[in-house]
């Protein structure tokens, strides 16, 4: 699956939070998923988001539960919602959702709101161990 050049930007987005063990042993999944479709040629930009230290841009979306999963291009969502925290889960989701661009229906403001932030944010280098944190230690 090689991302065509006119191929449009997908971001994916893993919201957890500092305090959740659960979401320390996600960024793994992520970073070895990351470095999977790095290798098949599928750019991704990809993004860790510490729901309270990075609250103004989660804004008024809901997280129920981690890890919560947001895959957007720059012209829709094509995925939104809790997923299960195994590998394989993220590893299918990924791929139905990363190769098709078909329409998706329409979503919570909230959503599109935090995607919009989303686009504009600097993506995480997935390798790199510490979390992005605006919080002293």
């Amino acid at each position: 699956m090689r991302r065509m050049p006119s191929a449009p930007t997908i971001h994916v987005a893993c919201l957890c939070a500092a305090w959740c063990r659960l979401c320390d042993g996600y960024r793994a999944v992520l970073e070895s998923l990351a470095d999977e479709f790095d290798r098949a040629g599928v750019a991704l930009q990809w993004h860790w988001v510490d729901i309270e230290d990075e609250a103004e841009l989660v804004g008024d979306l809901d997280v129920e539960t981690f890890p919560t999963i947001v895959v957007a291009d720059d012209a829709q969502v094509r995925f939104a919602g809790p997923v299960e925290p195994q590998r394989e889960t993220l590893q299918r989701l990924l791929r139905a959702t990363v190769g098709t661009s078909s329409a998706r229906p329409a979503l919570t403001p909230e959503i599109d709101a935090f995607v919009r932030g989303l686009r504009r944010r600097q993506p995480d280098r997935m390798s790199a161990i510490a979390p992005r944190s605006s919080k002293s230690a």
